[in-house]
């Protein structure tokens, strides 16, 4: 599936083949972080997500060719790619300083790497668009000012699809694994819990909330940690979290798309061998960040 109205038009330079050879040592983990709440974490307001986001490419085994962010902030009835040689930033927040409206982050797209996202999704029969005009929202930008400031890396944003079926997205995540033996950092960019009512909540209300965002962390560390878990066994926990305790406290009905970039991410490590967590534990409301090696 590819819409001829938002692709644009490509050059010959931007449809040229993103490199598949596998290259000695360029293997990259991928990650799943919290990129905070609108742009906050580069305000200051929340310097624990900001000062994870800043030391953890210190981390990598190599810099990356390419970065591929997977954003909570865009949905759509099949996965989209976006495809443009750069892209502006989307200021999809409200109720901010005016200067989080004059940020910029002018790291090159990257054409080739969204033309091979789409292809390898196709192989696996799942469609892909791939959209040249939509901005970087702040799902892309707001972690990536943070982590690599200088903003010379390639950057490419997915999207997710509006279901919110995490089958589906581990599907997706499967059929990119290939791009982690490519030098590509996978990032999933969201929130382990994201629930409005709890986070603006005070007295009883916000400790019921912080009880159930508790109980939710514990059992999804457990699934994506635990050694001893099946590689099998996880895959259907992860599958089948609607079931798990407090989900829906911890994500509302229709209201899980925070927890989507988790899925592609788990999927892109090879649905089955477990993550560790990264990052400092919360207080208040538990937040998790998972990295899969």
């Amino acid at each position: 599936l590819q819409d001829q109205d938002s692709l644009g038009s490509l050059s010959q330079h931007e449809t040229a083949e993103f490199p598949s050879v596998l290259m000695p040592g360029e293997h990259m983990p991928c990650v799943y972080i919290n990129h905070g709440g609108g742009p906050l974490p580069i305000l200051g307001q929340q310097p624990d997500v900001a000062n994870f986001l800043r030391s953890y490419p210190s981390t990598l085994p190599q810099r990356p060719r390419a970065i591929l962010v997977v954003t909570a902030h865009w949905e759509g009835s099949c996965t989209a790619v976006s495809g443009g040689a750069s892209h502006p930033l989307l200021f999809d927040y409200g109720g901010f300083p005016p200067e989080s409206y004059k940020y910029s982050y002018p790291a090159p797209g990257n054409p080739a790497l969204a033309q091979r996202v789409r292809d390898l999704l196709g192989e696996a029969g799942l469609p892909c668009s791939i959209d040249t005009r939509r901005g970087w929202d702040h799902g892309v930008f707001v972690p990536l000012m943070l982590m690599f400031p200088d903003a010379d890396i390639p950057v490419v944003a997915l999207g997710l699809q509006k279901n919110q079926d995490p089958a589906a997205h581990v599907a997706v995540g499967l059929a990119l694994q290939r791009l982690r033996d490519e030098g590509v950092l996978i990032i999933g960019s969201g929130a382990s819990f994201h629930n409005f009512s709890y986070f603006f909540a005070k007295g009883k209300q916000r400790a019921v909330g912080e009880e159930h965002s508790a109980v939710f962390d514990k059992w999804l560390n457990e699934t994506v940690t635990e050694q001893n878990i099946p590689d099998n066994d996880r895959r259907s926990r992860m599958e089948a979290v609607a079931a798990a305790p407090s989900f829906l406290e911890a994500h509302p009905p229709g209201a899980a798309e925070h927890l989507m970039p988790l899925f592609v991410v788990f999927g892109a490590s090879g649905a089955g061998p477990p993550g560790k967590s990264v990052g400092e534990p919360t207080k208040g409301i538990r937040f998790s960040q998972f990295e899969f090696p």
